[in-house]
């Protein structure tokens, strides 16, 4: 039987979490690859079996916009897996533009946030079945910048928007992802599962892919040495991996030399995070029961 540490990660097939992904490889674990295209996997296969030879890596093909398909893959792994050492929601949009999932939610607030929450919940008793055991969340500092949550109204805001407006709702996206984590910790007290975040800072890499100009903007910000997406990378494997963080929980942490950081304000209160949780489980209650 395989020994090594199963680890769980959303959108490593580009970006940052192509990166945690190959960081993983060379740490030995066993892989466990959440994405929605089977050629992007292929490649990152081939790359991680150039590097870490024998890896054992394990797809899972899934809209992550469609919760009812995240649900799906959740207990496709459960069922694969009796333990599971880390879950790494890693994956995120920022969308210019309003795009509305088949069920109904705004596709940043279902990828960025409803889709980490019903994976996370899927594999909840994996995890605690697995002790002691991570889940780790990125989320951004963009979230200082969200205007504010009312989660009664935001989960469900279908509004059009500018690409200007964007940017406040992105962030208000990664304020609950914030909220989701801390408030997780506290309902994972005892079990021996963390849960924490992270701001991976600015990277260059997926910067804005659908902006007209991102390519050539990245192609200059990475010969300038800006946004080195190594450094956001590093925070999300430490948080997976390092010793140092294995009895930390609830914490929110920067790129930069992992310094702790605070909620922002406006969901930094356990009663307004205790809200965002149980709103939310009554939507997608009604959502994922519902006959389709």
């Amino acid at each position: 039987m395989d020994s090594r540490p199963v680890v769980i990660i959303t959108g490593a097939t580009h970006g940052l979490g192509r990166l945690v992904a190959l960081d993983l490889a060379r740490q030995g674990v066993h892989l466990g690859i959440v994405a929605r295209s089977q050629a992007k996997i292929d490649r990152l296969r081939g790359e991680i079996d150039a590097i870490a030879p024998g890896t054992p890596v394990d797809a899972y093909l899934v809209d992550l916009s469609s919760l009812r398909d995240v649900r799906r893959i959740g207990r496709e792994i459960s069922a694969r897996h009796e333990r599971i050492s880390v879950l790494v929601n890693n994956a995120g949009v920022h969308a210019f533009s309003q795009r509305v999932t088949p069920e109904g939610f705004a596709e940043m607030v279902a990828v960025n946030y409803l889709a980490p929450w019903v994976l996370t919940d899927t594999l909840r008793d994996t995890l605690v079945a697995s002790r002691p055991a991570r889940v780790v969340t990125v989320a951004s500092e963009a979230a200082r910048h969200s205007g504010g949550i009312t989660p009664a109204r935001d989960l469900i805001l279908t509004d059009d928007y500018t690409r200007r407006e964007s940017s406040t709702l992105y962030g208000r996206s990664k304020l609950m992802d914030i909220m989701f984590s801390q408030e997780l910790a506290r309902r994972l007290e005892g079990t021996g599962v963390t849960a924490n975040c992270c701001d991976p800072g600015f990277n260059t890499t997926g910067l804005g892919r659908e902006l007209p100009f991102a390519g050539a903007l990245e192609k200059i910000l990475t010969t300038l040495r800006i946004g080195d997406p190594r450094r956001g990378a590093r925070i999300i494997t430490r948080l997976a991996t390092d010793p140092a963080f294995a009895g930390t929980t609830g914490g929110y942490f920067s790129a930069k030399n992992a310094e702790p950081l605070e909620c922002p304000p406006p969901g930094r209160d356990a009663a307004v995070q205790r809200d965002l949780w149980e709103t939310t489980a009554t939507l997608l209650d009604d959502i994922l029961t519902a006959k389709t």
